[in-house]
């Protein structure tokens, strides 16, 4: 078997190669190799902290070294990415072992050098330079927080310097496990002891009453799992189907499904009782929504492939409730997606009036006295409030009930924001 080094270099060559999802890459990896616990704990902390923390740690790469990054091969560079990461973020990694083991992963031709750029590092004692937090304010905080100048320069733009700092620095830190218990199957109180019981650090919610937080595990091999007990699912999310507010006996429509967490809290709130219409674009995916519903014991619950955006004369007026979680730039879930950090917000500019077609599309779904609640996992305005306002603008039936934003950094959760709308 590769070893851990061997098995996160092979993962990140297939995500900054192939551009293929970090998340799929390594779950590839751990289901193809026998790893303990131990070996898989610090294969995901390779991996995604190499991601999380690119440019710092090119930052400190370009420091060290008299070549130019883009002279260096990719498996060079991304080795020396790798070894430098455990060096200044690893404490429980010996720098010996940080270093040789790296060394030993290099072609022979750039052993050496590898080897000279680490113990450089060392020598300097990890300490680096910043850019200047006054004169370049978005250079300091791309360095510094491992985020691509574009992100931050939207983020300073929105939220000024000090809260965009707090909220880069929260999206840095380890996201907790966040269950949605199964009331359908047994309490929070039951499954809390049970997580204990089994040695896990698990708490309730702070919020949502249905809600546990754990430091991060493999789900599938917590207690409850094989018994439906629970699913994940984060804390504003099970907030954003908490608004919605579907009751026993009611039909509801959800527009963007996949992957089904939204759809479960929502007939696990009805008691199982009425009926749930969870739509998505791409067939494919909602069989992962019927397995899901079927770990569960949810049998409410009914599939159609659609475009949210294409008008169904026949569903007029027809649901009591209505949720559009809507596609969105991701910009709220960065801890979850490490590789959204570097995305140019440029190349979601579409995503708005996509969300808007929805959104309206959806509100002739609705019967009057019903209620829609638009979301999204962003923190850009424009995907949130700003597209609620316009919707609200020229459909004079609906009237905004209440919206609300939560942030990583003040509310412990993704970045996610919901609008409750009431159709008169």
């Amino acid at each position: 078997m590769e070893t851990v080094r061997a098995l996160a270099l092979a993962v990140l060559e297939k995500q900054f190669g192939a551009e293929q999802y970090s998340n799929i890459a390594l779950d590839t990896a751990i289901k193809r190799n026998p790893l303990s616990d131990a070996d898989r704990g610090l294969l995901t902390a390779l991996v995604y902290g190499v991601i999380e923390r690119k440019l710092t740690l090119e930052h400190i790469l370009k420091g060290l070294s008299d070549r130019p990054l883009e002279e260096l091969d990719g498996r060079t560079h991304l080795l020396l990415l790798l070894g430098l990461y455990q060096l200044q973020y690893l404490d429980r990694v010996p720098d010996h072992a940080a270093v040789n083991e790296t060394v030993a992963l290099a072609p022979r031709r750039t052993r050496g050098f590898v080897n000279a750029i680490l113990r450089e590092h060392l020598r300097r004692g990890k300490r680096f330079s910043l850019p200047d937090p006054e004169s370049d304010p978005i250079g300091y905080l791309s360095v510094n927080y491992s985020f691509g100048k574009e992100i931050c320069a939207r983020f300073l733009s929105a939220f000024g310097m000090e809260r965009a700092k707090n909220l880069l620095d929260a999206f840095n830190r380890p996201s907790p496990l966040t269950l949605r218990v199964n009331t359908l199957r047994t309490s929070r109180e039951a499954l809390l002891s049970r997580l204990r019981e089994a040695g896990y650090a698990a708490e309730p919610t702070r919020e949502s009453e249905d809600g546990i937080r754990l430091p991060s595990a493999p789900v599938t091999s917590l207690p409850g799992f094989a018994q439906g007990e629970f699913f994940v699912q984060d804390e504003a999310s099970q907030l954003c189907v908490k608004a919605l507010d579907a009751k026993c006996g009611m039909t509801v429509l959800d527009t963007c499904a996949c992957p089904g967490s939204k759809s479960f809290g929502i007939a696990i709130r009805m008691g199982n009782a009425g009926s749930v219409l969870s739509c998505d674009l791409h067939q494919n995916k909602l069989s992962l929504v019927e397995s899901g519903a079927a770990r569960l014991g949810i049998s409410i619950l009914t599939t159609e492939a659609r475009d949210a955006r294409a008008e169904k004369t026949e569903w007029t007026e027809s649901f009591d409730r209505v949720l559009c979680d809507v596609p969105c730039s991701g910009f709220g879930v960065f801890a979850k997606k490490p590789e959204l950090r570097y995305k140019d917000p440029k190349q979601s500019e579409a995503l708005p009036g996509i969300q808007s077609a929805i959104l309206q599309n959806a509100s002739r779904f609705l019967k009057p006295g019903g209620r829609l609640v638009y979301s999204t996992c962003t923190l850009l305005p424009e995907e949130n409030g700003e597209n609620v306002a316009a919707f609200l603008r020229t459909h004079g039936e609906f009237t905004l009930l209440r919206e609300r934003t939560l942030y990583p950094d003040t509310d412990g959760t993704d970045g996610f924001y919901y609008a409750v709308l009431q159709r008169h």
